[in-house]
């Protein structure tokens, strides 16, 4: 990180790609607040996806921009905050906000991402909605600070790598 404070990320991916258990280890890691970015979602976000239909990028803006406060609010102290942030026009709003954030992209198969969204329980984002997910992802440009992370082995290697990227950025 090219400034003097803590480091202020977003795991990003798409869901079941592991950005919930990885940005808590990473936070843990980094001993910096961890956000969940499915608590920014209003309510009407929530039941739409749990009825089975995808977002669309009206229905994501107070979301992001409820993230963006967030990450505004911790330039200073840092922090790690799990947001899909699938798009680039998503991320540019998220950097725009807090200049000084990193990207960590999880990334895997579409076949193990479908495994973990099957076999997790109590989620509200039903396996149905990856095909839209991945539609809508566009990976990190070379332009964007941050990573791309391999999610092919257990949380903790994941979060170890995503550490290694922060740490030595």
């Amino acid at each position: 990180m090219s400034h003097n404070t803590a480091p202020l990320v977003v795991v990003m991916g798409v869901s079941g790609s592991g950005k919930t258990t990885v940005g808590r280890l990473l936070a843990q890691h980094l001993g910096v607040p961890y956000a969940e970015g499915d608590d920014f979602h209003p309510a009407s976000n929530v039941a739409k996806m749990r009825a089975g239909h995808p977002l669309q990028d009206d229905d994501r803006h107070s979301w992001l921009e409820r993230i963006a406060q967030w990450l505004a609010g911790h330039e200073d102290s840092g922090g790690v905050v799990a947001c899909s942030a699938l798009k680039r026009r998503y991320r540019d709003r998220l950097a725009s906000a807090a200049p000084h954030v990193a990207f960590l992209h999880l990334d895997g198969s579409a076949e193990l991402i479908a495994a973990r969204i099957t076999a997790r329980q109590g989620h509200f984002m039903p396996p149905d909605l990856l095909r839209s997910q991945l539609a809508d992802l566009e990976p990190l440009g070379d332009d964007e600070a941050g990573a791309t992370i391999p999610i092919d082995g257990t949380p903790q290697q994941t979060a170890a790598l995503a550490h290694a990227a922060i740490t030595s950025s």
